[in-house]
């Protein structure tokens, strides 16, 4: 149902980063703050080479992309690891937990990971629930951690373990 196509920089010049950016402009109006409108795409994706995907269904239509960052850790023995995706809206309810299982699973098994992080807005209920639906569990909440349309936001953290994953 899905596929996880791992950019590299053999392949980040062929991928339809069109695509990438399309998705990632739709919401950059809930992320101005933190990045620029001038945010040159192919400069951002590089910076989190190799472990940034591009989700595909099996005919190979885009549907969004994930990607880990804030690493703890080095090298082979990284231990834990932030999360971040955007879907298409097509793409969201079951379609994106059958993604999120799957990308979680090879979080833990490929990659090696021990926790995986993901940071919320507060009222984004559908994400908190696709969350806890996965196995993640609020930890705690960031105390105007950014800024969300020129005003300061709380961010919602919450954490998976590979301990209660499997």
């Amino acid at each position: 149902m899905c596929r996880f196509i791992q950019v590299n920089l053999t392949n980040v010049a062929e991928l339809n980063i069109r695509q990438v950016e399309g998705l990632f402009n739709r919401y950059l109006k809930f992320l101005r703050d933190d990045f620029s409108d001038a945010c040159d795409i192919y400069s951002y994706i590089k910076t989190l080479i190799p472990y940034f995907w591009i989700v595909t269904n099996l005919d190979g239509k885009f549907m969004g992309f994930v990607y880990l960052d804030n690493f703890v850790g080095a090298g082979g023995r990284l231990y834990s690891a932030e999360l971040t995706t955007c879907m298409m809206p097509e793409a969201w309810g079951s379609y994106t937990a059958y993604c999120a299982k799957i990308f979680l699973k090879k979080c833990f098994d490929e990659i090696g990971l021990q926790k995986i992080t993901a940071c919320v807005y507060p009222d984004n209920f559908r994400v908190k629930r696709l969350l806890k639906d996965n196995g993640f569990v609020y930890e705690s909440t960031l105390i105007n951690a950014t800024l969300r349309l020129g005003k300061m936001q709380n961010i919602d953290v919450y954490g998976l373990y590979r301990s209660y994953y499997y």
